[in-house]
């Protein structure tokens, strides 16, 4: 069995852990950073992007790229929340099939949850490259505020 590692999903940035020698050891990324834009995007050719290179395509790209989208997970889409966020956010927020948010990109819908996924996948690659092994345990924080 491979080690755990402790995800930080964050709103903004994540970051992925690892104990060695009883101590938790943030992993740092490709770029050398020991933190994750929790930002997703899709280029021209529709290639998921995450993190660093997701971020740099906020100017560029802002209606493909996907940021803060751990605000909204659980909000119904009629929410004063949702219809801030979708007067504030340049990507397309849509309602889900039982009044859940989802965002448009291209011609695909995500889920909310699902665009968090992306960047838990991401997260979870840096750790691999880092231990050389597969992962298939993980513990990731969550707010207080998600009850359900």
């Amino acid at each position: 069995m491979g080690k755990a590692i402790g995800i930080d999903l964050g709103t903004t940035y994540s970051c992925v852990a690892v104990v060695e020698d009883g101590q938790a050891k943030v992993i740092s990324n490709k770029g050398g950073y020991r933190t994750t834009p929790s930002v997703v995007a899709f280029d021209e050719t529709g290639r998921r992007l995450v993190g660093h290179l997701a971020k740099r395509q906020m100017i560029a790209n802002p209606k493909n790229t996907i940021y803060a989208a751990k605000r909204l997970i659980g909000r119904r889409y009629d929410s004063p929340e949702v219809k801030k966020a979708k007067a504030m956010y340049p990507y397309e927020i849509l309602e889900g099939p039982h009044n859940d948010v989802r965002v448009k990109v291209g011609d695909q819908e995500f889920s909310l949850p699902e665009v968090s996924s992306f960047v838990l996948q991401e997260m979870r690659s840096v750790a691999e490259e880092y231990l050389g092994e597969k992962v298939s345990e993980a513990v990731i924080t969550v707010p207080a505020y998600f009850n359900d």
